[in-house]
């Protein structure tokens, strides 16, 4: 995976959290769904610019930014800030 389709992909969550929240105002959800999905949403977007800054630190490096991983969502979601 590239920083492109990292992108592509951090789009992607951000358009579903958007019409998440948009079938939330309508109604069309329950609160509790709506609360449970945008908590799933807001982890997969934390790793995936996790997984964007390890690729760009590594750019220039002596490391290749193509041997990064996706990092787990206990290890994201712990990060201090």
């Amino acid at each position: 995976m590239n920083d492109q389709d990292i992108l592509a992909r951090i789009k992607q969550l951000v358009d579903d959290e958007h019409t998440l929240r948009a079938k939330a105002t309508a109604g069309e959800i329950e609160p509790a769904t709506e609360r449970r999905q945008l908590a799933q949403l807001e982890v997969m977007l934390d790793q995936a610019w996790d997984l964007l800054r390890q690729r760009r630190a590594r750019f220039g490096s002596t490391e290749s930014p193509d041997d990064t991983t996706l990092r787990s969502a206990r290890e994201v979601e712990g990060y201090l800030q």
